[in-house]
Parts: C-alpha cells; sequence; structure tokens
C-alpha cells in the first residue's frame, strides 16, 4: 500500500511539476496572435452553426417608407379588412402600409373569382401566370372598406397577401399521404368542390408556388390559411 501511494504522489508531483514549467515558457514566450486566432477560430463555430443557434429574430416595427401591399381574397378577407369589423385595413394602413385588394371580377380574364387553393397554381405557376402575377404586382384596387391614410407611394406592390375562403377547409383524402408530382396533381386549376380537393393534393400546390417564390425574391408572399 506504501508503494502505491508514493507511485501516486510521484506522478502527480511529475504532472505539476510539468503544468509548472509550461505555464513558466508560455510567460517568457508568448504565442503570436495569428496562432491564437487561428486556435480561437479553431474552437469558434460556424457562421452556419451561429446562425442556426441564434437565429435573427423577426422585427415586427412598422416600415421606415411605405410599402404597399395588395391582399387577394373573396367575403371572409373582404369582413377582415373592412373598418368597423375586422379593422385589418386600417390598422395596416396606421403602420405605413398602402394597401389594396381584389375581389370577384377582378383582374384578366376574371382571375379575382378564382381563389380556392387548386386556383393558385394557375395564378403562379401556368401558362398564364406572367399575365395575372404582373396585374397583382400593378393593382391599386380597393374593395373592402378601409382607410389609406397616405397618397400612392408608386411602384409595385411588395407584399402579396393570399387567402382561400372557408369552402377549402373541407379538405378530402389521408392526411398522412405524400403530394403527388404536380405535373400529375389533379388539383391544378381546380376549385375546392372537386372530389381531387385532397389533403395531399393541396400540399402539392403549395411546395410547387414555392419554385415561383424563390424566383422573385423583391416580394413577401403570406399565404392565409382558409378559416
Amino acid at each position: 500500500m506504501r508503494f502505491k501511494q508514493r507511485a501516486r504522489l510521484l506522478v502527480l508531483a511529475f504532472v505539476g511539476g510539468l503544468a509548472c514549467v509550461l505555464l513558466l515558457y508560455l510567460a517568457i514566450h508568448p504565442p503570436s496572435s495569428a496562432w491564437a486566432d487561428e486556435q480561437a477560430g479553431a474552437l469558434r463555430p460556424s457562421s452556419v452553426e451561429r446562425a442556426v443557434a441564434h437565429p435573427l429574430a423577426d422585427d415586427p416595427s412598422p416600415p421606415t417608407e411605405t410599402v404597399k401591399l395588395v391582399f387577394i381574397h373573396h367575403s371572409c378577407g373582404d369582413n377582415w379588412l373592412d373598418t368597423g369589423n375586422g379593422d385589418l385595413g386600417d390598422r395596416l394602413g396606421a403602420n405605413n402600409y398602402y394597401v389594396s385588394d381584389t375581389y370577384y371580377g377582378w383582374g384578366p380574364d376574371g382571375i379575382g373569382d378564382n381563389t380556392d387553393i387548386g386556383h393558385w397554381w394557375t395564378w403562379f405557376r401556368s401558362a398564364d401566370s406572367p399575365t395575372y402575377t404582373q396585374a397583382v404586382y400593378d393593382t391599386t384596387n380597393q374593395h373592402a372598406s378601409y382607410t389609406r391614410p397616405m397618397t400612392d407611394p408608386g411602384g409595385e406592390n411588395e407584399v402579396i397577401m393570399f387567402k382561400s375562403c372557408y369552402p377549402n377547409s373541407n379538405l378530402r383524402g389521408d392526411p398522412q399521404a405524400e403530394p403527388p408530382p404536380i405535373g400529375s396533381n389533379p388539383l391544378r386549376g381546380v376549385g375546392s368542390g372537386s372530389e381531387y380537393h385532397t389533403v395531399a393534393n393541396a400540399k402539392g400546390i403549395y411546395i410547387d408556388l414555392l419554385n415561383y417564390f424563390e424566383t422573385r425574391q423583391d416580394k413577401l408572399f403570406i399565404v392565409i390559411t382558409a378559416p
């Protein structure tokens, strides 16, 4: 037992002495700043890791300059915008948004009639979508009753909100089913009364819209789920 205790003491003394020698050497010969930066960089998380660990918070502050916004909707959206009802139009205006909105009968080919989930493919992804989307960006139409506290600042609508009406909540099918490829999605351009108005097909429509939204980094697209 005494031999083992002495061995442990010798080892501890050796390690302690080595640490002292190392500290003394570093005090006399400090490492260069470049070496220190390199070692710190090796321990520092990458920019991607930092972004994941510390995501930037959304800024709820109103824009400092007027931003143009358009809301594509039908009756429920109208009520939401109306003064004395949902008051959304007035609230947006008070926060420096110049609001426009579309309703039944609006736009090229009366596209405003069609706002079911399957119709969004027609608005944003069909052969005619360049015509429809440009009309959306350019419109200053006002249908609902709300106040615009500022004059039109000019330019295109930068924020595009769109909402399907309540019949679209009646989704059929298996919620766990995989969305079909967009080329074979039977909900493209079809209304909510169709047998193809299923959870899987609706997912496929929304996923495909992302391909267009990705090309317009100058716009903010906000989809409002059906009530």
